[in-house]
């Protein structure tokens, strides 16, 4: 069957939990493509929904100004997006309802509940989906070839540092740390480590500086 031309890209990438194979169950989630804001939803309607220029960055700021000011008094409000509503938080761990009270309470950000009118509108589905090729999550890791490879790419002046493997990895900074101090470890580590400042350089044992 031949690859999928158009539609809206997705990413794999793996969940917690572990397929029969053993290997990470994914999910899929969408690549963004553009991020727009306010001025391309003021300039778009200018141009094609016969609004003035600034018109809609007013109404928004407007909605904005009314929807929190109800919102920060206790309320839940309807929209044509969706419903919106204060979520409080209670601190600490308690049992008897006697003994909590109000500064046992603290604001926890907006509860949001989208309206069905607005999912379905929002409907992606038209479109179609087609797979970006890249890695899923970490893969990479389990991969020695490919680790190997970035090991000799991130080699600079005898030495690797965390940032130059997660540029040659692809691994993020946690990722990258951990794959590179677990070659620092066992009966035979293949590095060494030392700190200059605030960066950590890896080397091959028979390059480390002596002390």
């Amino acid at each position: 069957m031949p690859n999928k031309t158009d539609g809206i890209y997705f990413e794999l990438q793996p969940r917690p939990t572990k397929g029969d194979d053993g290997r990470p169950l994914l999910y899929a989630q969408p690549v963004t493509g553009h991020k727009y804001n306010m001025d391309d939803i003021d300039d778009f309607c200018a141009k094609y929904r016969h609004t003035s220029k600034g018109e809609m960055q007013r109404l928004f700021s407007l909605l904005e100004e009314v929807v929190t000011m109800w919102v920060s008094e206790g309320n839940r409000v309807e929209t044509p997006f969706g419903s919106f509503a204060p979520k409080l938080k209670l601190l600490g761990e308690h049992t008897d309802p006697a003994r909590v009270t109000g500064i046992d309470v603290m604001y926890g950000g907006i509860d949001y509940i989208p309206s069905k009118q607005f999912v379905a509108d929002a409907d992606c589905s038209l479109h179609g989906f087609r797979l970006k090729k890249r890695r899923v999550g970490n893969s990479q890791m389990h991969d020695a070839e490919a680790m190997e490879m970035a090991i000799r790419k991130s080699t600079v002046n005898g030495y690797i540092t965390i940032s130059n493997f997660m540029w040659a990895s692809g691994l993020k900074y946690g990722s990258a740390k951990r794959y590179l101090d677990s070659l620092c470890k066992g009966a035979n580590p293949r590095l060494r480590c030392y700190q200059e400042g605030r960066t950590w350089h890896y080397v091959f044992r028979k390059d480390m500086p002596t002390e």
